[in-house]
């Protein structure tokens, strides 16, 4: 491996450690309250919610692929994450925007920006797998890009879960819903409902709405670019660690 090969792979375990820790005692307060919240919606609100996001992820999901650029070949680790992070920097910044103008809009506009939200995650999503070789035409590596949503924007218990579904990817693949439709899209909105709540709910608040906005989208788009990096590191270099310790031993051997 090289260098900076190395010093990612250092990177993704610590990465690993901090989605495998266990909750703490504010993650378990935080969902517990979130628990007992949803259990005071009807469950025909429940339903529209999930039916709204479905149908808001599947257009992004589905529609953006045509647009999308074309995977990127032979290019070194470090090449690729060179333009990764620019791509990181440029959504950060055109989230951040969005955020201030909705959250400055009051109540309405800041309803408005949920679907707008959710399509610049997704197409920053598409770039970076496009950045790290992947194809998006493939449709499973369309899952696979939401189930990286769905990493970055789950409760630490709901981590886990997704976490040891992607982690060795080549095996669970066999696995996968064959249809779209037999994705779990219930747990995937609530999850992703609570996870933002708190902090976007402050957005609608009068005066402060729009700094507030700022701030949390630039946060959101921090958090799901670290987190793509580090699940496209488990397919490209956990393959390069494995070869390069296989080579150590026979050295030794030798």
């Amino acid at each position: 491996m090289l260098p900076y090969e190395e010093q990612a792979y250092k990177e993704l375990e610590l990465w690993k450690k901090k989605i495998l820790k266990k909750p703490g005692f504010f993650d378990l307060a935080s969902k517990g309250i979130q628990n007992r919240l949803n259990k005071l919606i009807p469950e025909k609100v429940h339903n529209a919610i999930t039916v709204a996001i479905e149908k808001m992820v599947k257009a992004v999901l589905f529609g953006a692929k045509y647009v999308t650029k074309e995977p990127r070949e032979d290019s070194s680790l470090q090449l690729r994450e060179a333009f990764v992070k620019e791509r990181i920097q440029f959504y950060r910044k055109t989230a951040s925007a969005e955020g201030a103008v909705t959250g400055a809009g009051g109540f309405l506009l800041g309803l408005a920006e949920f679907p707008i939200l959710i399509g610049i995650k997704m197409k920053l999503l598409f770039d970076i797998a496009a950045l790290y070789g992947y194809d998006v035409k493939d449709y499973r590596e369309r899952l696979y890009i939401l189930y990286i949503f769905q990493l970055a924007f789950s409760s630490q218990q709901g981590r886990h879960k997704v976490f040891h579904q992607i982690s060795d990817w080549n095996s669970y693949i066999a696995s996968l819903p064959e249809d779209v439709d037999q994705f779990d899209w219930r747990t995937f909105q609530q999850e992703y409902r609570d996870y933002i709540d708190l902090a976007k709910m402050a957005q609608l608040i009068p005066l402060i709405g729009a700094a507030v906005g700022a701030i949390v989208n630039y946060k959101l788009i921090e958090k799901l670019g670290e987190t793509a990096i580090n699940c496209y590191r488990m397919r490209k270099i956990s393959p390069l660690k494995i070869i390069d310790q296989g080579k150590k031993r026979n050295i030794r051997l030798k």
